[in-house]
Order: structure tokens, then C-alpha cells, then sequence
């Protein structure tokens, strides 16, 4: 019997489990758990919006922990300037997370957040450049602040703050492409555990066991193959333009359907 529902929730959700693999592969090889676009493609089906939140943050999880650990072994964390990120971005993750919003709260400041990623992402590659010298700037006030407000979005909307965090910190010349990528892995994966946290301490909190779970174990196949892969059958900067237009595509479309 449970083998049967099991299957049945493949075969009806076949284009979403192929989708959330392919994210997974993407968004792996650069650092990135996919977040975004997990809640960009789960925001079109009928899930209510606390399964939706649950679901991507489960899955960031799961992709960045292996990116995490890679990180780790190459030795590309600097605690001293990673530690005031996280201070503040924690328990504001946690406390998002924990808060009790409505579902049309919650569609409209999804809407927004991926607006703003879309536009992140379609100007990545001249963001990026800013960091490429050695004259890197260090203000611990300013770090803890940014990882605070990231980290409080990012629990309520079920993100790990990743897509703003990088672009940030590229902008403000914190470090290396390479040490930016590490510790977006990084933050992503405390404020999704943060963010996640919070929700399950929430009386609302839900989740649908067997979607969720066919899902965490599609993104941990393709999170393992993008963190030893370098995507390049298509250009970097291709591929980040065509999610950003989808990602604007799903904003424009949240907003549109809750604001008007």
C-alpha cells in the first residue's frame, strides 16, 4: 500500500521531481543550495505555503551540506569574518521562521524576494567583477547587520539568504569569488537549519511526508553530482539569465495573482 502511494506521488509529480533534480545540479556546482527556485517552482502547485516553505528549506539542506563539507576540506572558510555573519543571522532566521504570517503574507513577500533575486542573478556577472582584486574591505558591525537582515527574510520565506548574500558581498569587496561562494554555503545551510527550526516550533507548521521526502532524496542525487561537476555544457551566464527570467516569470505571476 505505501509502496503504491509512493509511486503515485512520482508519477503525478514527475515534471516537479525533475525539476528540483536539475536545481540541484545547477546551483550545487557553484555553492548555492537553489532555494529560490525551489519555492519559485513549488509556489505554482496547489501545496499550501508552510509545506512550500518546509520543502525548500529541507532541500537547501540537503544540496549544501556536501558543498559545505567540500568547502571545508579546501580550506576556503575565514571564521574570523564568516563568525559575524552568522551571529545575528541565526536567530533572526529562527525567530522568521518561528513568526505566524498569513498565506497571502507570505505569496507577496515571496513575490518580491524572487523579483529582487531575478534581478541579483541577471547581473551577477557584473557583481562579480568587484571582487576580483585584493583590496578587500572588513566592517564587523556591517556584517552582522547584513546577516541579520538576510537571515530574518530568509526564515520567513524559506530561503537560506544566499542570493542576497553573495551579491553583497561581491559589491562590498569582502573577499574572493572562491571565499564568497564558501561562505554563502555556509550561511545558507545554518539559516535554513535556523529558518527551519523556527517553523517547527510554530503551531501552524505542517509538511506532506512523501513529496517531501522524494524530493529531499532527488536533491541529494543531483546536489552530489553538481558539487563534483563543473556545469559546462551550457555558459554560466546563460543559465543564471534564463533562471532569472524564470524566476521573474513566477514573481510577477505570485504578485499578480495576490495584489490585484
Amino acid at each position: 500500500m505505501e509502496f503504491v502511494l509512493l509511486l503515485n506521488t512520482f508519477t503525478s509529480n514527475w515534471e516537479i521531481i525533475t525539476l528540483f533534480f536539475l536545481i540541484a545540479v545547477l546551483y550545487s556546482s557553484v555553492g548555492f543550495g537553489g532555494g529560490s527556485s525551489y519555492l519559485a517552482v513549488l509556489a505554482l502547485t496547489s501545496l499550501t505555503f508552510t509545506h512550500i516553505r518546509a520543502i525548500a528549506l529541507l532541500c537547501n539542506i540537503v544540496v549544501v551540506s556536501g558543498g559545505t563539507y567540500i568547502y571545508i576540506k579546501n580550506k576556503l572558510f575565514n571564521w574570523k569574518k564568516i563568525i559575524p555573519l552568522v551571529l545575528m543571522s541565526i536567530p533572526f532566521a529562527f525567530f522568521g521562521g518561528y513568526l505566524k504570517i498569513s498565506q497571502t503574507f507570505f505569496f507577496i513577500l515571496l513575490g518580491i524576494t524572487l523579483l529582487i533575486a531575478a534581478i541579483l542573478m541577471w547581473v551577477s556577472k557584473y557583481i562579480t567583477k568587484k571582487s576580483n582584486n585584493n583590496n578587500f574591505k572588513r566592517s564587523t558591525v556591517k556584517d552582522i547587520s547584513y546577516g541579520g537582515a538576510i537571515g530574518f527574510i530568509s526564515g520567513m520565506v524559506g530561503i537560506g539568504g544566499g542570493i542576497f548574500l553573495s551579491p553583497l558581498l561581491h559589491l562590498t569587496k569582502w573577499d574572493t569569488p572562491k571565499k564568497i561562494a564558501a561562505t554563502s554555503s555556509f550561511f545558507i545551510l545554518v539559516n535554513s537549519i535556523a529558518g527551519l527550526g523556527g517553523q517547527y516550533l510554530n503551531p501552524n507548521f505542517s509538511i506532506e511526508p512523501i513529496i517531501t521526502l522524494i524530493l529531499m532524496f532527488t536533491v541529494l542525487i543531483g546536489g552530489q553530482i553538481g558539487s563534483r561537476l563543473s556545469v559546462k555544457l551550457i555558459s554560466p551566464i546563460k543559465l543564471k539569465k534564463a533562471t532569472a527570467l524564470l524566476i521573474a516569470f513566477v514573481a510577477l505571476r505570485i504578485l499578480w495573482k495576490h495584489l490585484m
